[in-house]
């Protein structure tokens, strides 16, 4: 066995030789008795292999074949296996005991307490026994995990016996844990020959007060135990069985105070420093970490019985002592000094515990007169701002945002009570905010700053510095919510200062002979201090732009002030830096500063942009006063972003002024707006580019976007006789005809019988045309009938053309795709102003083209552009089909064809899931918006008649297209079958199809027999709620026919259990009508028949079952 393990395990060689050896060792394992070579094998060698083996035989005996095998070998198993621990624990590798462990726990699992009486009394029996203890705590941890949450290879009723069983010893367990901590601690104390010094000694008497008189003086007083190696060890073991324990037991009084004491004890390792090496650190550490895993565990339960409530406080109580201690200063060390030297994991740990306290629990504690949360704040902002690591800090400012978000909602709440709770909290609030802002600038914090990342984007597509500052930003921005005037005090004068700086670099510009400007600031020093102070003003302009929500709506009038300050000086920089065009100066370090002034300009823009709903509201409130002061802003808005509007600016400014422009447009809609002489030069220039001039698309597309909108837009506060809206569609037909004059022209020069070998500037065209027409139309698809009707009349002529030109470039999928992206956007938002006849001409010319051949070629590479086309094609046909009344009726029959007879065959054996998901949401439309086309089902009838009594019309269709979404149930598309499950539940919901006779009678039965079986084989897990819900539902349909007819035929065709098992199994499954007791019901069938097959499977051949 040894050399052939060895050969097995270690040594490199050909696959055939490895697969006849494992063949031989599988075929050992088999054999009837193979249990007593391994028995002898265990008590007979040291080699790790084969006793790890000889383990794994063991292992596989007691969980797969122990039902098949005779009592009088149970017997010696039981007998033999804990001898064998208990004569070689000490003399085999931790992982060869831990696998014998495993091993006896396992047979205990089976078997106790009727066969194995005594397997649990023998475990506590080693725990107290001391030389034995380790090996004892060894088998109680293992049991806890076995035992507790077992696997599926126990029936349901032998997992609750287990859990029932070790319930009943749970305070007996807990009972000899404590007493090993308390023990140790009590042995290993150190004792001081004078008293150690108060904790309380520097600090403000807070915990002195705290804990005046209570039993918990004690804990602050006295002095760290120092454990030896075996103390370490055991009191380590002991705290991972109670961490696994109160992962599963419930909260009860089980959990004395005195145990929660001990754990805290041994919580203080994590915060001790004072150590002699290097390894006593980390040993010291791990006791800590294991403590404070025990803590969250309990702290992570959110249903707290009444009686157990006085015990949460205590454990805060005495985890307000640890963050004290933490945050304690001294001469030695600082308090980021403290935590820098402290284990990364204890930090982490007892981060994760102070989410969860303030999460969870603070709501609990908060008021009570013992629990001091202001004071618990102070330390809680010690601890924040003194971590060691970036993550730790996000970490922390993650529990700030939490207690900001429950001190928002108890004020919202208690609105009559807003500002004693808003006193109670002021002075953390602000020392919050300003430390916030103080770290994300590099006048304070630079060091840590320059630390981060500001290129490689994480899967939320931004960089370490842009989360840094998104997540500050946030916190900020919480607090100006509850303390709006204080914070807007604070970031104001900051945001002034840092101004200053950047409008005083006009005087340092320099003009030489040959007309090139330049920053005269060249010394390195003042370099760096300009660079970091360009950093700290583009993040203060964030900070300044994420604020304005918080100055509109019912409280724009209280701070019109503040608002009109804060929008007056953007408009003021944004002037500025585009009439200096800092962006454009030479600098002394080109690849820093110049990015940095570009930076500050477009954040500027940005800022402004967000204040734009501020200014539509100012629009509102002064449309019939005097107006020159919204007029000039507007004005001076539009001129700081006009010359910003060329392709030779930086692409991140120029994107930030079409964006601003946008917003104008969209948001504020002046009616002067397009009477302004720098508009004027926009318009102008981007009706007359050509391709050496031309913006960069996305540029290209905002512009016309924002041009558009000034001409279709509904302006606010006039009555539609004064909207002028003959001059605009007159403005817009010619901005429309100017920005589609190449693609107009396409109609005459591409012929679609004849095409030409080089379409390449055709192909540019279009590709350059659409996107500008389709973000028109969207941009306007939720607006008045009359912007939706101008729209149209400009797009007619170039709809045409798209149409005609459709047929010679559906073999390019690139081109296809951009064309159909254009229609569906048409279809969504213009589809009334194009009217039923052309639609129905586009609708036929796609039906047309899109054959069955033509679909295959396009789906056949996933991701494509093909397929990109095919799921738009079928987005468009679900925008007809939800079309109400009669006008696309007719076209029903033609694409439910195109679905069942040319789309499905081609999907239905290959993953395509876009085009899938595309295809079921077709189909779940035209069932749901188009039922009366299947069921003519009268409400008359139906009223009569109590239930739907059917007219079945297109039964075949309909028939169809239940089998497709049956047969995506047997897919392994998670996604798919998701969606499919959701959409047959809202067909029941609005349209009873569980209830139709059709259903009912011919279907209902197959889709709750292929979802049982989904739940059966394990493979859409996830979905286990969504999947018993819907059988659920088709079961109460009828209930009676589902435990009369079906179970009955679904039990009969179950292969791999005997017709006493499916008898257990139908006893078992009550006839109850809830749904709780339903899904227990099912949970139970599930896990009892896979049990039964893994049994049944893993007989001896000609065992007799009984």
């Amino acid at each position: 066995m040894r050399p052939v393990l060895c050969h097995f395990l270690l040594i490199s060689c050909k696959f055939f030789p490895l697969c006849l050896i494992n063949e031989l060792l599988n075929n050992f394992a088999q054999q009837a008795g193979a249990w007593r070579h391994c028995l002898f094998f265990l008590s007979s060698t040291r080699n790790e292999y084969v006793m790890m083996y000889s383990l794994t035989v063991f292992e596989n005996l007691v969980n797969k074949m122990w039902i098949g095998l005779a009592s009088q070998d149970k017997m010696e198993i039981r007998s033999c296996l804990p001898k064998l621990l208990l004569a070689q624990h000490k003399n085999v590798p931790y992982f060869i005991r831990n696998k014998l462990c495993k091993v006896i726990v396992d047979i205990g699992r089976q078997d106790w307490p009727m066969f194995y009486h005594d397997f649990f009394s023998n475990t506590l029996q080693l725990i107290q026994t001391p030389a034995l203890a380790p090996l004892g705590l060894v088998l109680l941890k293992t049991t806890s995990e076995e035992l507790a949450c077992p696997r599926e290879d126990l029936c349901v009723a032998r997992k609750e016996e287990l859990r029932k069983l070790l319930l009943e010893q749970v305070p007996t367990v807990l009972g000899l844990l404590t007493g090993i901590l308390e023990t140790y601690w009590d042995k290993h104390s150190v004792i001081a020959s004078t008293p150690p010094p108060s904790p309380t000694s520097g600090e403000s008497g807070l915990l002195g007060s705290l804990f005046q008189g209570s039993q918990y003086s004690k804990l602050l007083c006295q002095p760290m135990a120092a454990l030896d190696n075996d103390g370490h060890q055991l009191c380590c073991l002991v705290l991972e069985c109670l961490a696994h324990l109160f992962s599963w037991i419930p909260l009860s009084t089980s959990i004395t105070p005195t145990l929660l004491a001990s754990i805290f004890h041994f919580a203080r390792f994590g915060c001790d420093l004072r150590t002699k090496s290097g390894s006593t650190k980390v040993d010291r550490a791990r006791l800590g970490v294991l403590a404070m895993t025990c803590i969250n565990e309990l702290v992570s339960k959110n249903c707290v019985p009444m009686d157990f409530e006085e015990y949460l406080l205590r454990m805060f109580q005495q985890t307000f002592f640890l963050l004290q201690r933490l945050t304690r200063e001294n001469n030695a060390h600082t308090v980021k000094g403290r935590l820098q030297e402290l284990d990364e994991s204890y930090l982490e740990k007892f981060t994760d515990f102070l989410r969860l306290f303030v999460s969870v629990h603070l709501r609990r504690i908060e008021s009570s007169p013992q629990f001091p949360v202001v004071e618990f704040l102070a330390l809680l902002f010690k601890y924040t701002f003194n971590q060691p690591t970036h993550e730790g800090y996000f970490a922390c400012l993650d529990i700030w945002s939490v207690f900001l978000d429950f001190l928002t909602t108890k004020i919202k709440s208690r609105l009559a009570d807003r500002e004693s709770v808003l006193n109670r909290y002021k002075d953390a609030l602000v020392l919050l905010l300003r430390e916030v802002l103080n770290r994300i600038q590099f006048r304070y914090n630079q060091a840590q700053l320059e630390e981060l990342d500001d290129e490689v984007l994480d899967d939320d597509q931004q960089t370490e510095w842009q989360r840094y500052l998104r997540q500050s930003l946030e916190v900020v921005a919480k607090v100006m919510e509850l303390l709006p005037s204080h914070a807007f005090s604070t970031l104001f004068p900051v945001l002034q200062e840092n101004l200053e700086v950047y409008l005083g670099l006009q005087q340092f510009i320099v003009t030489s002979s040959g007309s090139s400007r330049s920053l005269n600031i060249t010394a390195e020093n003042d370099c760096r201090r300009l660079h970091c102070s360009l950093r700290d003003l583009s993040s203060l302009l964030q900070a300044i732009g994420r604020l304005a929500e918080y100055f509109i709506g019912e409280v724009f009038a209280a701070r019109f002030t503040d608002a009109l300050a804060v929008v007056e000086r953007l408009v003021e920089v944004t002037c500025y830096g585009s009439r200096t065009t800092l962006y454009d100066l030479e600098t002394a370090v080109p690849s820093v500063l110049k990015p940095d002034l570009s930076d500050v300009h477009a954040q500027a823009l940005a800022a402004l942009q967000a204040y734009s709903h501020w200014l539509a509201q100012f629009y509102s409130e002064v449309h019939s006063q005097n107006q020159s002061q919204f007029i000039n802003l507007i004005t001076s808005a539009v001129d700081a972003g006009s010359p910003l509007i060329s392709a030779k600016v930086p692409e991140k400014l120029l994107l930030s002024a079409c964006h601003l422009m946008v917003s104008i447009t969209s948001t504020v809609r002046p009616v002067f707006l397009v009477n302004l002489p720098a508009v004027q030069n926009i318009f102008n220039s981007i009706t007359t580019e050509n391709q050496s001039h031309r913006l960069p698309q996305e540029a290209h597309i905002l512009v016309c976007r924002s041009l558009s909108n000034m001409l279709l837009l509904t302006w606010p506060n006039l009555p539609d006789s004064e909207q002028q809206w003959h001059t605009r569609s007159s403005s817009h037909a010619s901005l429309l005809a100017a920005l589609t004059r190449e693609y107009r022209d396409l109609r005459g020069t591409v012929n679609v019988t004849h095409r030409q070998p080089n379409l390449d500037n055709v192909k540019a065209v279009i590709q350059q045309t659409l996107p500008v027409l389709k973000d028109i139309v969207d941009s306007i698809s939720s607006e008045s009938t009359k912007s939706r009707q101008i729209c149209y009349q400009s797009l007619q002529e170039s709809v045409q053309v798209s149409l005609s030109l459709f047929p010679v470039f559906i073999q390019q999928a690139d081109v296809t795709d951009e064309m159909l992206a254009f229609f569906l956007t048409l279809f969504q938002a213009l589809r009334v102003q194009m009217g039923v006849a052309f639609t129905g001409q586009i609708l036929q010319t796609f039906l047309s083209m899109f054959t069955r051949e033509q679909l295959a070629a396009s789906i056949l590479h996933e991701g494509s552009a093909g397929c990109r086309v095919v799921q738009k094609f079928l987005k468009i046909l679900q925008v007809v089909v939800q079309e109400p009344g009669q006008a696309f009726k007719p076209f029903l029959p033609s694409i439910l064809s195109l679905c069942m007879e040319q789309v499905y065959p081609v999907v239905a054996e290959r993953p395509s899931p876009d085009v899938k998901a595309e295809m079921f949401e077709l189909l779940y439309q035209i069932l749901h918006q188009n039922w009366r086309y299947f069921f003519k089902t009268s409400i008359l009838t139906t009223v009569q008649k109590g239930a739907a009594e059917d007219t079945m019309e297109n039964e075949p269709q309909f028939t169809a297209t239940m089998q497709a979404f049956g047969q995506s149930f047997l897919q392994p598309d998670i996604h798919i079958f998701k969606q499919n499950l959701s959409y047959l539940e809202s067909l029941n919901s609005k349209h009873k199809l569980y209830h139709r006779k059709l259903f009912r009678t011919s279907m209902l039965f197959h889709f709750i027999n292929v979802l049982l079986q989904v739940l059966l084989h394990k493979s859409h897990d996830l979905l286990q709620e969504e999947i018993i819900l819907a059988v659920y539902n088709m079961a109460s349909v009828d209930f009676d026919a589902f435990y009369s007819v079906f179970m009955p035929q679904f039990l009969n065709g179950c292969h791999g259990v005997d017709s006493n098992q499916r008898g257990v199994l139908a006893r078992n499954f009550k006839p109850e009508q809830d749904l709780p007791s339903f899904t227990q019901s099912v949970h139970r069938l599930v896990n009892d028949l896979r049990y039964y097959r893994l049994c049944n499977s893993s007989l001896p051949t000609g065992t007799i079952k009984l």
